[in-house]
């Protein structure tokens, strides 16, 4: 139907600037077809069982060996591809075991949360693409789907504070996306085909090519999905490119993203309509889309024991949504730019090595939002240095502290409100091996949360007022345990939130619910990540998670947060013998609080829910083919919901799908 195209306004330039960035990538890849030979895809490097060196980069720089971060999960390009995975959020869910809702808007971007902080998970947590910021500073949630899944290299997920090296939203972790790097005089690439259940079909296709000292590599992918429910058909496209210069010292480069998708809208059902029909629509003629374009410069050089690094990053989103159930139209423009400058020195002294970081990161947002019932805008503008020093002691005990101060300014550009203020974040970290295979390691610190441009639009405060930034002072302490072949990592939390930003659907002059400074918070609870290697061709892996989140001052004092299961269990089971492989998981989700029962007076709550997935493969020389299936029982459940036995955001039920992939 025609409400599902793309905006008629994009056609004035927007693809032709996706064509314009097609032709030149391909005419400069046109070089490789005369080549002698090309390299065979690295997907058989592993073909031994063996699990290869991961080296991590929490530090914001890539990990010298020395300081890995400890307890840091990591999902390899193999673990996607094994596990049939075609986005980066499915992967983090799946893999990291990582908490995902149902979205409300838009295809494949589940909103994320770590540590359990609800609806504004997303918010509580930051998203990076090679060092670049890409969670918003608005009420939506990052684009992951939008990251060509070809090009990533691995995923590393932090849990916990991490505001010194990340600034804003780090209280619950970080997601790092790390892209592959160039492979000099070599080429490869490949061509996915998929077409499934509910109407999907999908193509990708990936091409890199490296010589001396430069390489270039593009991906394109286009999807399609009539959705499980009625009025959420959706459509998107994606491309990206990057051109790189390098040497043994220096890495130079430019990275282009364009990202197009159109998508119904089909709202939230109430429990009786969820029961009676869970596909079933609320609003069959609502529908949105949007356009988000980036390019990004990065520059990283060592002059003996320094390295230094940088990006410069400017993004542009377009998202329209018309809800025609209530005669009402949205469209909002963000405009964001990032430098990010930093430089690092590693000293060595007898047994001791020393590692200090220190940076700066610059940041311009700009929200110009015009909706049929009036217009707004906002802008963000914050500075800030942190300093970050860690120490080795004989290879057996770390310790590290850093500190961060951002200056920031909010403010709406029709002075309707505005802000001057500064918010500091610290924390201090030891670990010691008590013997080679068993590391124990403490963290607290202090982390923080500005609020946006959403949310300070409707707070339900006086004029010219805006919420506190919300601050948490955390602690953690932990041990892992294990080698190559059995790994396991326990691990204790508690964040102590005050001001803690919030929808409060008691809140606002008149009641009818506000964005708030919430009373005093806490977040508590235990993590738990293992994995066996069995046999040679047999790996088996579990991740465990239990929450408390409650207030712990004001009216709801010992009340249970909304929207935050208190339990969550997955296990996955990973199967590779000669040229097939198999990948199955199981997940369980416990019940949680409805989205408004902030003084748990609902008498009902969402309820638990058990998932199935899994995914046969089999190689025949260059060629893949794969059945994979999702929420394989067909049960019928939902995970967002925002009122009492209402607003219910069904999730997707059994989806099945024939991959076929050829690597060159």
């Amino acid at each position: 139907m025609k409400r599902y195209q793309s905006n008629p306004r994009r056609t004035a330039g927007q693809p032709a600037a996706m064509r314009a960035a097609v032709s030149f990538t391909l005419s400069a890849l046109a070089a490789w077809s005369y080549t002698p030979a090309h390299a065979q895809a690295s997907a058989n490097a592993a073909a031994d069982g063996a699990l290869a060196p991961v080296v991590v980069s929490a530090s914001r720089f890539p990990n010298d060996p020395a300081f890995p971060p400890v307890a840091a999960t990591v999902i390899t390009a193999e673990q996607i591809r094994e596990a049939g995975i075609d986005n980066a959020n499915e992967a983090i869910r799946k893999l990291g075991g990582v908490y995902g809702r149902q979205s409300s808007a838009g295809p494949n971007d589940f909103p994320l949360d770590l540590r359990g902080f609800g609806s504004n998970g997303d918010q509580n947590m930051v998203v990076l693409v090679d060092g670049v910021r890409i969670s918003e500073n608005e009420l939506t949630t990052p684009l992951l789907s939008s990251i060509p899944i070809e090009t990533i290299e691995r995923i590393e997920i932090v849990r916990g504070g991490s505001s010194v090296l990340y600034g804003s939203g780090a209280t619950g972790g970080t997601i790092q996306i790390i892209t592959k790097r160039p492979q000099a005089n070599a080429g490869h690439g490949s061509v996915v085909a998929e077409v499934g259940t509910d109407g999907q079909r999908a193509g990708r296709a990936f091409v890199a090519r490296g010589w001396d000292n430069m390489s270039i590599d593009a991906s394109y992918a286009k999807a399609h999905n009539d959705g499980w429910r009625d009025n959420t058909k959706s459509n998107q496209e994606n491309f990206s490119t990057t051109v790189q210069w390098f040497a043994s010292d220096w890495r130079f480069g430019l990275r282009a993203n364009i990202a197009r998708a159109d998508y119904g809208l089909a709202g939230g059902l109430s429990l009786a309509q969820f029961n009676a029909n869970p596909r079933q629509a609320k609003t069959p003629f609502d529908y949105g889309s949007y356009d988000n374009d980036s390019i990004t410069a990065f520059l990283e050089r060592r002059f003996g024991a320094f390295d230094v690094a940088a990006e410069l990053s400017h993004r542009e989103k377009i998202a329209r949504a018309n809800y025609a159930s209530t005669a009402t139209t949205l469209q909002t423009n963000v405009r964001n730019t990032q430098f990010s400058p930093r430089i690092r020195h590693v000293l060595e002294a007898g047994p001791i090595k020393n590692e200090l970081i220190a940076g700066i990161d610059l940041a311009e947002w700009n929200l110009n939002t015009v909706a049929s019932y009036g217009n707004s805008d906002a802008a963000q503008r914050s500075k800030a240095f942190y300093l970050r020093d860690e120490i080795e002691f004989d290879k057996n005990a770390r310790i590290a502290a850093g500190v961060r101060r951002e200056i920031f300014t909010q403010s709406s550009v029709s002075g309707v409100y505005g802000m001057n203020s500064g918010v500091n974040a610290w924390d201090l970290q030891a670990s010691y091996a008590l013997v080679p295979s068993l590391r124990a390691f403490a963290k607290t610190g202090q982390s923080y949360r500005l609020a946006t441009a959403d949310e300070n639009g409707f707070n339900g405060l006086p004029t010219g007022q805006i919420l506190k930034p919300q601050v948490s002072h955390d602690l953690e302490i932990g041990a892992t345990w294990g080698s190559v072949d059995r790994q396991l990592t326990a691990k204790w939390f508690r964040h102590r939130v005050r001001d803690e930003i919030y929808y409060d659907p008691t809140g606002g002059a008149f009641g009818f619910g506000a964005n708030s400074n919430l009373d005093p918070t806490k977040h508590q609870g235990v993590e738990l990540e293992g994995k066996l290697r069995v046999t040679e061709a047999v790996t088996v892996s579990a991740t465990y998670q239990h929450v408390e989140a409650k207030f712990t001052e004001g009216v709801n004092a010992g009340k249970e947060l909304a929207l935050v299961p208190r339990n969550m269990l997955s296990t996955r089971v990973n199967w590779k013998s000669g040229s097939q492989s198999a990948d199955a998981g199981l997940r369980w989700v416990d019940s949680q609080r409805y989205g408004s029962d902030f003084s748990n007076t609902c008498a009902a709550r969402i309820p638990s829910y058990t998932t199935l997935d899994a995914r046969y493969a089999i190689r025949v020389n260059a060629w893949e083919f794969a059945l994979t299936g999702t929420n394989l029982a067909g049960r019928d459940y939902y995970s967002q919901a925002f009122s009492c036995q209402g607003s219910i955001y069904p999730e997707n039920g059994r989806a099945v799908k024939f991959t076929a992939r050829y690597d060159f």
